[in-house]
């Protein structure tokens, strides 16, 4: 008697670890012929391959971790653009819902792009020195914006191991430096309200100062102040359990995302919002002040020029996310925002910040041109390699 239900399918896939995050990645050619395009085929694909979605919200029957920083992949194939070695896009999926998120970028997992793209061949060999540093460059499709990763290699290969530290990561590796080009947002001009800050006004929560910004993913900065749920005023200073574990305060976060992804002009009414969880980010800033990391270190605030928390996907994120460093360190070299003047205020080049896992430096060029401000580039270093290789297996009739 013939099975009614189909055998697994295995797919060739690899479990990468970039920056503070981890995803599963796949060459395109290596998807079933289905999921090669974007649609209905390839979202329940890559739902099921993390596990999403689970009420329970555990991931236990996928690749996906249960947070943000888990439940992601990524497809990649050869360039389609000129002076450009491979094609990234990247797949945010949702944890407790059915659908995938493609409007925006991972920063964190772009340090993974390059290697990934040298050791499954998707780079001419010409371009990869025997020793040194390979650049590769990735045309990031989601957003429609050139990144540029410098891979170390050794002997040919890729050279993962190395003595670089990255806060919210446990072990050392080697070093990734990452540029992101032009990173102001494809969707419109840098500051889409025309306003280095707004006056947000947020019906049954009052009116915030807000400096909202199209650098690196949208994001919505606030002041720590002059938040204020049920009694509890944030400092910047935070950890995830001091957020995560307030189930209003985390509800009220998404109201102001909501309200500012409006007035962001990313859609057109705060229903919206449900269905576009990656973007835009919602995060707080504060002078520098002392506090004890995640992980028991000490963060003294002369070494840091400011403190933020940034929320993702609806919880505050345990470090930060690669594309929002993006935006601190764009808005940070612009006099006048709220990143700006938490650092301190005047001209910078960059910044460094504390987070809840520790801190970051990221630098910056950004310039005016005429009323408005341009980012040529922002810089930040990060640190990759290879979890697993070998085959994801799903059951062949989820897709």
């Amino acid at each position: 008697m013939p099975n009614k239900f189909p055998p697994q399918i295995k797919i060739p896939a690899t479990y990468m670890r970039g920056g503070t995050s981890k995803g599963v990645f796949f060459n395109l050619t290596d998807l079933p012929e289905a999921a090669q395009v974007p649609g209905e085929a390839r979202d329940k694909l890559l739902l099921r391959v993390v596990g999403s979605p689970d009420p329970y919200g555990k991931h236990t029957d996928g690749m996906g971790g249960a947070t943000s920083s888990t439940s992601k992949t990524v497809i990649l194939s050869k360039s389609t653009k000129e002076d450009h070695d491979v094609d990234y896009l990247f797949g945010q999926v949702s944890i407790d819902k059915p659908f995938v998120d493609w409007s925006g970028n991972c920063g964190n997992l772009t340090a993974a792009v390059g290697s990934f793209a040298i050791t499954s061949g998707l780079v001419d060999p010409s371009r990869i020195p025997d020793n040194g540093v390979a650049v590769v460059r990735i045309w990031q499709a989601n957003i429609e914006k050139t990144i540029v990763a410098h891979v170390p290699i050794t002997n040919g290969e890729v050279q993962e191991t190395g003595d670089f530290e990255l806060d919210g990561v446990t072990f050392p590796a080697a070093e990734v430096k990452v540029e992101f080009m032009d990173p102001a947002d494809g969707e419109g001009s840098m500051f889409p309200t025309g306003n280095l800050v707004d006056d947000l006004e947020v019906p049954g929560l009052g009116t915030f100062k807000a400096t909202m910004i199209n650098a690196g993913i949208p994001t919505i900065f606030l002041n720590a102040d002059e938040i204020d749920f049920n009694g509890t005023t944030y400092n910047g200073t935070e950890l995830q359990e001091a957020i995560n574990g307030d189930g209003h305060a985390l509800t009220m976060f998404e109201v102001i995302r909501a309200h500012g992804a409006v007035k962001m002009g990313l859609i057109n009414d705060i229903e919206e919002a449900a269905n576009r969880q990656h973007t835009p980010k919602v995060a707080f800033v504060a002078p520098p002040a002392d506090y004890v990391s995640s992980s028991g270190k000490q963060i003294n605030a002369n070494d840091i020029d400011l403190n933020v928390r940034a929320l993702s996907m609806g919880k505050l994120h345990h470090a930060m996310m690669g594309t929002a460093a993006v935006a601190i360190a764009t808005a940070a070299t612009i006099p006048g925002t709220l990143v700006n003047l938490a650092a301190g205020g005047g001209e910078r080049q960059g910044v460094t910040f504390g987070h809840p896992s520790g801190t970051l430096k990221v630098g910056a060029e950004t310039q005016k041109q005429g009323n408005d401000w341009v980012a040529k580039k922002v810089i930040m270093s990060r640190s990759a390699r290879v979890l697993m290789e070998g085959w994801v297996r799903v059951p062949g009739d989820c897709f």
